[in-house]
C-alpha cells in the first residue's frame, strides 16, 4: 500500500505537471471505486488545478471554477492495490464502465485528461478493489479524512504529542504507528522501519515507553519519513514503487542480511499482512513467534 512518502512524491510530481491544467474529460473505469454522488464526477470537467495536497495517505486534486462558490476536490485513497499511471499523451481507447471485477491484473478505475491532453490513470491490481475515489466540496466531507490523526512531519508534531499518544491506552507499538487515527500516514512498510531504526520490537507495549523510548522514537518516525521523502522527491510516478522498496531496511527483506548488524531478518505472519524485523537489533536476539503466542514485549 502506498503510504506518505510515495503519497507525496505523486503529489509533488502532479503539482508540478498540472497546475493551471484544465480538466477536459473524467471517466470512470469501475464504478464500484466511486463513493460520491454529489457533486458528480462531471464537475471536474471544465475546472481547473490549483494544486495538489497530501491528507495521511490521500491524494487530493483541488481545482477552482467560475460558476460555483464550493469548487471540487478530487480525494483518491489507493488502498493495497491501487497505483497512478501517469501519461505525457492520454491514449486515445475508450475507458468503459464495469462495475466491480475480480481480475488479479490492473484495471482502470479513473481516467483524467487535460486540455494539453495529457493525463492520468487510476489503477488497481488484485482481486479485492478498494481503490476509492470521492468528488467533494470540502475534504473534511470524507469521514476517513476527517478523523485522521496528526501528519507526523508536520511541525506541531512534537516528542510530546507522539507520548501522550502512545500513553493513551496500552497497545502494540506497531498497531499504535499503522492507526491512521492515531499517526496519520504510516503503514505497514514504514512502521517496520521506523522500529528497526528505533531498535525496538513491534510488539512492545505502548505504556512502558520511558521518556528515553519516546524520543528514541519520535527521532526515529522523523528520521525514517525525511528521508524517505526526499528519496522520492523528483522521481516519476512510474518510479516511486521501485524507490520504496530500494530503501527498505527490513521491510519485505524476509531472510536477507540485516544491513546494521548483518543477522537474518525475520517474518511474523498474519492472515493478510506480515512484519520484518531484527532479532539482533530490535529483540536482543529473541525470535518472535507471532501476536498470540509471544510474550516478548520488549
Amino acid at each position: 500500500m502506498p503510504e506518505l512518502p510515495e503519497v507525496e512524491g505523486l503529489v509533488r510530481f502532479l503539482r508540478e505537471r498540472t497546475r493551471g491544467r484544465t480538466v477536459v474529460a473524467a471517466d470512470v473505469g469501475n464504478i464500484a471505486a466511486l463513493k460520491t454522488f454529489d457533486p458528480p464526477l462531471a464537475a471536474l470537467v471544465g475546472a481547473t488545478v490549483r494544486g495538489w495536497a497530501r491528507h495521511g495517505k490521500w491524494l487530493d486534486m483541488e481545482t477552482f471554477t467560475f460558476d460555483d462558490d464550493a469548487d471540487p476536490h478530487l480525494l483518491v485513497h489507493l488502498s493495497r492495490g491501487g497505483w497512478l499511471r501517469w501519461y505525457d499523451q492520454v491514449p486515445a481507447t475508450t475507458v468503459r464502465p464495469r462495475l466491480g471485477g475480480s481480475a488479479r491484473g490492473a484495471v482502470i478505475a479513473l481516467r483524467v485528461r487535460f486540455d494539453d491532453d495529457t493525463g492520468f490513470d487510476l489503477t488497481e491490481a488484485g482481486t479485492q478493489k478498494r481503490l476509492a475515489v470521492h468528488v467533494v466540496r470540502d475534504p473534511q466531507d470524507v469521514p476517513q479524512v476527517a478523523s485522521l490523526g496528526p501528519e507526523p512531519l508536520d511541525p506541531a508534531f512534537t516528542a510530546e504529542t507522539l507520548s501522550g499518544l502512545l500513553h493513551a491506552k496500552n497497545q502494540q507499538v506497531k498497531g499504535l504507528l499503522r492507526d491512521q487515527y492515531a499517526v496519520a500516514g504510516i503503514g505497514n512498510a514504514y512502521s517496520d522501519e521506523i522500529l528497526h531504526v528505533a531498535r525496538m520490537s513491534p510488539f512492545k507495549l505502548t505504556k512502558s515507553f520511558t521518556a528515553d523510548d519516546v524520543e528514541r522514537l519520535y527521532a526515529a518516525v522523523i528520521a525514517t519519513l525525511t528521508d524517505a521523502v526526499a528519496a522520492a522527491e523528483g522521481k516519476p510516478a512510474k518510479e516511486l514503487k521501485d524507490a520504496k522498496r530500494a530503501g527498505m531496511r527490513v521491510h519485505g527483506r524476509t531472510g536477507q542480511a540485516c544491513p546494521v548488524c548483518g543477522d537474518t531478518v525475520r517474518e511474523v505472519s498474519f492472515a493478510d499482512r506480515s512484519l520484518q524485523y531484527c532479532a539482533t537489533c530490535q529483540t536482543e536476539g529473541k525470535p518472535l513467534a507471532d501476536r498470540r503466542m509471544s510474550r516478548l514485549l520488549k
